[in-house]
């Protein structure tokens, strides 16, 4: 019986384009899906550090390299304090979970990443999604809210569009209706701002104004992991309470060693934030003829008009060497390529990418 309702499932999801494959990733392919938007995941290391932790961070696997990089991340950010999490999605679902719960409330965008609207619904705390950088809606969402304690949710880059969060109002909402304020800017660090401290530096925020700030180890600084930056007081009250830091192994200490490495590197190299935004304005210059949504990140999506239409552009720019991603729902609302630039991408890498995204949707 249980057997039946699966296969019955998968494939519905075949016959509606929806069905999710892995791919290998062989090397062979000109990638442009990757989120290594600085080129740093394929540095070479000299590293001396043991490759396990041992144990959960609370009993004997928090090594002196975590704790060297977590300086390291609160200096960067310029927070008090950080704490490293295994991954972003543990960071997230640790932290909704450890703030919120019954009596309190969550406002969430609805387009923010999945963690964290698993976060807030295994926090059990109401939750209010409010249509895309609505802040209308959300105003109107904080005025009727009767809970005490309330916590504003976005992504500081939008993972699947590209475009920013409105952190200036957002932040003028937080302190009109006393609420917490939240960002996951796992797609903004390392990459916007002068110094690529990301969506908070991109518009001059800081920890006043953005209570608590998660950031991911494995997208531009091209390792594995994140971290949660915030008050003292916040980060002790996450290493008493955030279920997914205290009942989990730390992650591996020569991670943290290259880590450290990469973002040491991020900040003395800033040619590769200069050659990354390059790429991106030459990108755009290129196809302003397709249907991109508007973005001045990385992340250019290119939007399709059916699912089966994004999995064949897929298809063909494979046959053609190329990967990037077909992104269809239930991810996103309609079915696009996300396409990603890095540092590493040259001019013809771009030329070419783009003679053959003409090649398929020409008119």
């Amino acid at each position: 019986m249980i057997t039946n309702d699966l296969e019955t499932f998968l494939q519905q999801r075949k016959e509606q384009h929806l069905y999710r494959s892995r791919q290998i990733n062989d090397n062979k392919q000109l990638i442009f899906c990757s989120n290594d938007y600085l080129g740093l995941s394929s540095q070479n290391y000299q590293l001396n550090q043991q490759i396990g932790s041992s144990a959960a961070h609370l009993v004997c696997g928090h090594h002196d390299i975590h704790h060297e990089l977590e300086l390291a991340l609160a200096n960067f950010v310029r927070y008090k304090k950080t704490l490293l999490f295994s991954t972003g999605y543990m960071a997230n679902l640790g932290v909704i979970s450890a703030l919120m719960g019954r009596n309190d409330a969550v406002f969430l965008d609805k387009l923010s990443h999945a963690s964290l609207g698993d976060g807030a619904i295994l926090s059990r705390a109401k939750l209010f999604r409010y249509p895309h950088n609505d802040l209308q809606v959300l105003e109107n969402q904080l005025k009727k809210s009767t809970s005490k304690r309330k916590l504003i949710i976005s992504d500081g880059v939008f993972s699947m569009d590209g475009d920013l969060a409105k952190l200036p109002q957002l932040i003028e909402l937080s302190k009109k209706y006393q609420a917490w304020l939240m960002i996951d800017d796992a797609h903004g660090l390392g990459v916007l701002g002068e110094n690529g401290r990301g969506t908070l530096e991109y518009y001059q925020c800081n920890q006043e104004d953005i209570h608590i700030l998660i950031g991911t180890l494995g997208k531009a600084f091209g390792t594995f992991g994140a971290f949660v930056a915030g008050s003292e007081t916040l980060i002790e009250y996450l290493i008493q309470t955030a279920r997914s830091y205290i009942y989990t192994t730390a992650f591996p200490p020569i991670i943290a060693q290259a880590t450290l490495y990469n973002l040491e590197t991020a900040q003395k190299e800033s040619w590769r934030r200069e050659k990354l935004f390059k790429n991106i304005n030459y990108f755009k210059s290129k196809t302003q003829h397709l249907p991109l949504m508007p973005s001045d990140t990385p992340i250019q999506p290119l939007l399709c008009k059916t699912n089966e239409q994004a999995l064949n552009a897929n298809k063909y720019l494979k046959e053609n060497n190329l990967w990037v991603s077909a992104i269809r729902p239930p991810t996103v609302p309609t079915p696009r390529l996300r396409i990603t630039l890095t540092a590493t991408h040259s001019f013809e890498n771009i030329d070419f990418l783009v003679n053959k995204l003409n090649d398929f949707f020409k008119p």
